[in-house]
């Protein structure tokens, strides 16, 4: 061997065994890169590093500034005065905002006041309660004021309405913008109680600031109209799902011409819009989609009222996921990407040149002493002749000649697509870097395999999914790198409904599961959930509905509690007590049932916690039980 490269090679080894591998602790010391937009010139990226303290139990925040073709980036104080300023009017004269407003009685002192330290609450319908806030008679309202008088009083352009803009509980600036023409659109569900929890019948608004009058710019669609942006030119796009009560509908670009005029840009295309922002010159659309285990960036121009056709193309193409578009500079669009060991940074990509270009390098420093897992596509053949993506998470020094234990992921939503995104609780890098290899399938219920394939998850949930599930462990598993005698399977929400699912049915494939606010009683789900448009449009309908043949199969062949005689297998239950999309008693019936059982089982719960896990102490203790309960029990 040549000397000097005998000496490079050992010196590689050198680095390599001197890595680290990731570890929750350093998960949780990543920034985590957020943008607010481009400077007004336009040669600026404006950016939020937020860093979790798990000292302090919260997360600070600093804010940056880079030049769009890159170098270093320059820390500044008032960063919101360097972009332009989106809830000013175009005419100047105005100023939009949001806030919570009282609207209805609900709480005890507000029907007696006398009575100020009662802590009774009535309700006259649903949606006394949503994602983790319990309805105490206050809606989110949209307001405008002067914007060259500081002390002017603002006007709620909802006054008295039941109903919020910002829709709750996820949204947020983008739900209200100003037209060209100085009016105010905005993102509404006028419905109220009830008929709220069984409805996405959400519209676009459109309110005169001279005769204070609102008028539904969307009145005929009845499923989700939202995300409205102008182009420069001033034309409204907007996104659609078009049938009420599904959640999950394909998602298209729909755009308005005029009153009269509306175009689907994206109607003949086979997939779902995540996001979108018009060219500048207002000729196409950029968006972003799932498209076989990854998120991409596509156009698709815009004719106007020529007869020109509408063609979606596909921009971007690897393992990596375009996030969210930032703006436009030149030939370059600037986006954030993720991949599974990468958590989002800035990068450009010229659409000339085809050139990427990292612009924030947040997180290098910490990725550059790590030794970091590999991950590769598999595709199995399912039990009804498909072809299915799995992706396959390899341990940091992967030795083809050793044996590792697996977990089989299983994704929630349940129609939510498995990419290349980047997640601070369920993270494959970290699952990798422990010594497990992950098998994570794009099963039945997943955007990016057109929209038949992603569809085929409603109303079957204890299905063909299931099978799709043990397809791929079962591929993956004939490699003699795996050890078969190790299997184990994780996952939240519908993923969490899987794992007590397939508690129930996987014949001893397992040894081992891990459910975080997963589903195990549809009865009692449909009974306390707080959307009950998504147990009706999933589920059928209610389970009392002894006629309705969908509801008494889903009820009944997919209920992972009627299947709990054949659980031998040791379980933890992770529960948000704030959780009131899959409710508390949800974790508690299926933690009962193990112990009762005698099944070796442990109950992890977080009072403060809902859906999600957002504290960092919280965090670090989740990481630390998950890891802790697959070291001993697989």
């Amino acid at each position: 061997m040549n000397k000097k490269i005998g000496i490079v090679i050992l010196s590689l080894m050198s680095v390599a065994a001197s890595a680290q591998t990731l570890t929750p602790e350093m998960l949780w010391k990543l920034g985590r890169v957020s943008v607010l937009g481009l400077t007004k010139d336009g040669q600026t990226i404006v950016y939020k590093v937020s860093t979790p303290s798990v000292a302090e139990n919260k997360s600070s925040s600093k804010y940056f500034t880079v030049p769009i073709a890159g170098g270093t980036a320059t820390e500044v104080q008032n960063a919101e005065a360097l972009v332009a300023n989106r809830n000013l009017s175009p005419n100047g004269k105005y100023v939009l905002s949001s806030k919570e407003t009282k609207v209805e009685k609900v709480l005890g002192k507000d029907f007696y006041p006398e009575l100020d330290k009662s802590s009774a609450q009535v309700y006259n319908g649903l949606d006394y309660r949503h994602w983790d806030t319990w309805n105490d008679g206050t809606h989110n309202h949209v307001y405008f004021a002067d914007a060259n008088d500081p002390k002017a009083t603002p006007f709620d352009i909802m006054a008295g309405e039941p109903f919020d803009a910002p829709q709750k509980p996820h949204g947020g600036e983008e739900d209200y913008i100003w037209s060209p023409n100085n009016t105010i659109i905005y993102v509404c569900k006028k419905k109220a109680g009830t008929a709220y929890a069984i409805s996405t019948n959400t519209d676009l608004y459109e309110y005169n600031i001279e005769t204070k009058t609102t008028r539904n710019l969307t009145e005929g669609n009845l499923g989700y109209d939202t995300n409205p942006a102008f182009s420069a030119q001033g034309v409204l796009a907007y996104l659609q799902m078009q049938r009420d009560g599904y959640e999950a509908d394909k998602n298209d670009i729909i755009v308005r011409i005029n009153d009269q005029v509306k175009v689907n840009l994206t109607a003949a295309w086979d997939g779902s819009v995540d996001n979108f922002m018009w060219a500048p010159d207002g000729k196409k659309i950029y968006f972003v989609a799932a498209i076989d285990g990854t998120k991409q960036l596509f156009e698709v121009n815009y004719p106007g009222l020529t007869k020109i056709a509408v063609t979606v193309k596909q921009v971007t193409n690897g393992d990596f996921d375009v996030a969210d578009i930032i703006g436009f500079s030149g030939t370059k669009v600037v986006v954030t990407r993720t991949d599974m060991n990468h958590a989002a940074e800035v990068y450009t990509y010229d659409l000339k040149s085809k050139a990427w270009n990292q612009v924030t390098h947040v997180n290098d420093a910490a990725y550059a002493s790590l030794n970091l897992p590999k991950f590769e596509r598999r595709y199995v053949t399912t039990t009804d002749n498909k072809k299915m993506l799995v992706w396959v998470i390899l341990p940091p020094n992967f030795d083809a000649t050793k044996k590792y234990p697996a977990l089989l992921y299983c994704q929630g939503g349940p129609q939510s697509p498995l990419t290349q995104s980047y997640s601070f609780r369920w993270n494959f890098s970290l699952m990798a870097s422990q010594g497990y290899i992950v098998v994570a399938p794009n099963r039945r219920g997943m955007h990016g395999h057109g929209v038949a394939w992603n569809e085929q998850i409603s109303k079957d949930w204890g299905g063909q999914v299931m099978q799709d599930y043990l397809s791929a462990i079962d591929d993956v598993s004939k490699e003699a790198y795996v050890d078969k005698a190790r299997l184990g399977a994780v996952g939240a929400s519908y993923g969490g409904y899987s794992v007590f699912y397939l508690a129930g049915i996987h014949n001893n494939r397992f040894k081992t599961f891990i459910s975080h606010c997963g589903v195990f009683n549809l009865e009692s789900m449909y009974g306390t959930t707080e959307e009950v448009f998504f147990t009706n449009w999933d589920h059928g309908g209610p389970y009392w509905e002894k006629d309705n043949a969908v509801a008494q199969k889903t009820f009944s062949q997919f209920n992972p509690i009627n299947f709990v005689n054949n659980w031998n297998t040791p379980i933890l239950i992770i529960q948000g007590g704030k959780d009131y999309r899959v409710p508390i008693g949800q974790g508690q019936e299926a933690f009962q049932a193990a112990q009762l059982k005698g099944i070796k089982s442990r109950f992890l719960y977080f009072p403060d916690e809902n859906h999600w896990v957002l504290k960092p102490q919280n965090a670090i203790v989740w990481q630390n039980e998950f890891y802790k309960w697959l070291k001993e029990t697989l």
